[in-house]
């Protein structure tokens, strides 16, 4: 029975940290914080790419402007999440895998396969309920919990802990992609007449939810600049954008003063939320402060 009050040498635990790309964490910090990246497939008709490895962002907005339909995603095979497993377990004491929500990708079921073929006591599997930098800053924090030297189980309780803590919320330019995505019922109320509403979306569970609507971009990113300032002290934030960086940078200055400017990452989203929003959207994804 695991016993949280139990004093380890730090120097002798090693837990590694795994995520998928669908996390959009930055290059520099997966590699500054050892997380390894698993990257999706990215499918735009009949050719395939490994997102990030093949396929950049930049890359994947151009072909996404040019495209006759919306690109689609799939997991890895079962064998690429259960070689990466292993390959870390030979000089670690266990492996935390945070993975995209498992109502929005194949992902976690294919992970959790992998993990079966090996030492399932050393493998945690962990559902995020999240995307992008929702699920990536779940990656972060197990990461920063396995520098410290938190053995598996403790590694895993920080992970549990933020989950419910975790927030993505976004100020969509365009209702057509999530709409043509099929990941929505309630897109029906934005068409017709209501194209030009703003909405502004949420990602509750691995589930799209619609919290309000607005007639302008304007007034679109003040009212994501209220729910901010709504939801009080914050742990971490990430302003999110899909291919508007400039727009990005003046929402992060917006914003300041709710959340420390030198500690706000700036991330273009990829392939999910990018397909799915669509260029132009603002986000935010965040971890509220713990009590």
């Amino acid at each position: 029975m695991f016993n949280p009050t139990a004093k380890e040498d730090a120097n002798n635990i090693m837990i590694k940290v795994v995520t998928d790309s669908t996390s959009d964490l930055p290059p520099e910090m997966a590699t500054e914080l050892d997380i390894t990246v698993i990257p999706c497939n990215v499918h735009f008709g009949t050719e395939t790419y490994l997102d990030g490895v093949n396929l950049t962002h930049q890359q994947f907005y151009d072909k996404l402007a040019t495209a006759s339909e919306l690109p689609t995603t799939s997991a890895p095979g079962v064998g690429v999440f259960a070689e990466t497993y292993r390959r870390l377990l030979e000089a670690a004491d266990g492996v935390v895998a945070v993975h995209i929500a498992s109502a929005l990708s194949a992902v976690y079921s294919a992970a959790r396969l992998g993990a079966e073929t090996l030492d399932q006591a050393r493998i945690a599997v962990l559902d995020s309920g999240s995307v992008s930098m929702g699920l990536g800053w779940l990656a972060v924090i197990a990461a920063r919990a396995a520098r410290e030297g938190l053995n598996l189980e403790q590694v895993v309780e920080r992970v549990k802990d933020a989950t419910p803590r975790v927030r993505l919320i976004a100020a969509l330019d365009t209702i057509s992609h999530l709409w043509h995505s099929g990941r929505v019922h309630w897109g029906a109320a934005f068409l017709g007449t209501l194209l030009d509403i703003k909405p502004i979306v949420e990602v509750r569970d691995g589930v799209v939810h619609a919290i309000a609507r607005v007639r302008t971009r304007k007034k679109a990113l003040a009212h994501l600049r209220q729910l901010v300032a709504e939801m009080g002290p914050l742990q971490d934030l990430a302003v999110l954008h899909t291919h508007a960086p400039k727009l990005a940078q003046r929402f992060a200055g917006d914003i300041a003063d709710l959340f420390p400017r030198e500690r706000m990452a700036i991330v273009e989203a990829g392939t999910v939320l990018g397909t799915h929003v669509g260029p132009g959207g603002i986000g935010v994804a965040c971890v509220l402060a713990g009590g």
